[in-house]
């Protein structure tokens, strides 16, 4: 049996047809759950059907057109995640998940979900990484951005629903050419990737270009509870703590004051040092304020520290162009 630890109590693994008991009793728990976010030909209802949805699966895998994978949490089948479609001569794949409510809320899909990117991306030459979500579904909007994926569009009542209603389906993807390089496990070039994408996290997490909404929020992930942010773009600096840095923002991001606005790196400079870094950044960003188009660029110097549950940002302060 080949496994990936994900951490000290969990790992992921092929999902196979000899998983068919351990699979059902998995789906029995999280059926309710999942039900109204997956294909209702993936939950199956006995024993012969769920080796059957993994013995599709692996047939799809020898063919290389699709793969699946199960996260086990201290020994326990929680979810998952799959390769939906894995198309070489297009160079595109598309990447959908699910786990159970007991394991929600730990980061494991994140992490899984970036693993099968950078292996598609790097080891299988891809060109793209796609991601579709119901509109209404936030906790797989938030995996999107936080991996940094761009909303491409809403496809209208792409979706059979329930009592004759169709639904929206959305569609996000990130590029090869947008991806850090490969990684190594332990090495900086690992380091230097965690450290990118928390910075794309934390930039994106403002964004509410083309109708998208802002997941602001996101910043209490990427940050320690403790985490500073300083504005010193004025006489004296200003100081924030993460909740009053979160709530201003928020409110002028959703209530028309500030809309097509999105910041990104230009540029930046990362010095990793064993268990603290640091990032000197030169940014740029652009919106509509109170109707008024406006441009801009500064500054940023972002430290980190590694934690139990990974890097995180633990202060950062900016300056803007005057």
């Amino acid at each position: 049996m080949f496994a990936t630890a994900l951490r000290d109590n969990a790992e992921l693994r092929a999902l196979e047809p000899h998983h068919a008991e351990e699979f059902l009793a998995h789906l029995d728990r999280a059926r309710t759950h999942i039900v109204p976010w997956v294909g209702a030909s993936f939950v199956a209802s006995d024993l012969d059907s769920a080796r059957a949805v993994l013995q599709r699966y692996a047939d799809c895998q020898a063919a290389d057109r699709q793969r699946l994978y199960g996260i086990w949490l201290a020994g326990t089948l929680v979810g998952g995640t799959m390769f939906v479609s894995f198309d070489t001569a297009l160079g595109v794949c598309e990447i959908g998940c699910w786990l159970e409510p007991a394991a929600e809320g730990q980061g494991l899909i994140t992490q899984v979900v970036r693993m099968m990117i950078d292996w598609a991306f790097h080891t299988r030459g891809l060109a793209r990484a796609q991601w579709c979500t119901l509109p209404d579904n936030i906790r797989s909007i938030n995996v999107a951005k936080r991996l940094g994926m761009s909303l491409d569009g809403t496809l209208r009542q792409y979706n059979p629903g329930t009592g004759g209603l169709r639904r929206d389906k959305q569609v996000w993807s990130v590029l090869a050419t947008e991806w850090p390089e490969s990684t190594h496990p332990g090495g900086g070039a690992d380091v230097k990737a965690e450290l990118d994408q928390l910075m794309r996290t934390f930039l994106g997490a403002f964004t509410n270009t083309g109708g998208s909404g802002p997941n602001v929020d996101v910043i209490r992930e990427v940050f320690i509870p403790q985490g500073t942010i300083i504005m010193n773009v004025g006489a004296e600096p200003v100081i924030y703590d993460l909740d009053a840095f979160i709530a201003p923002r928020k409110n002028i991001l959703t209530d028309g004051t500030l809309t097509e606005f999105s910041e990104w790196e230009v540029a930046e400079r990362t010095e990793i040092f064993g268990s603290v870094a640091h990032r000197f950044s030169h940014y740029r960003k652009s919106g509509v304020r109170d109707g008024a188009r406006f441009e801009g660029a500064g500054h940023k110097t972002t430290q980190f520290v590694r934690t139990p549950d990974g890097w995180r940002m633990n202060s950062m302060a900016w300056d803007d162009s005057r």
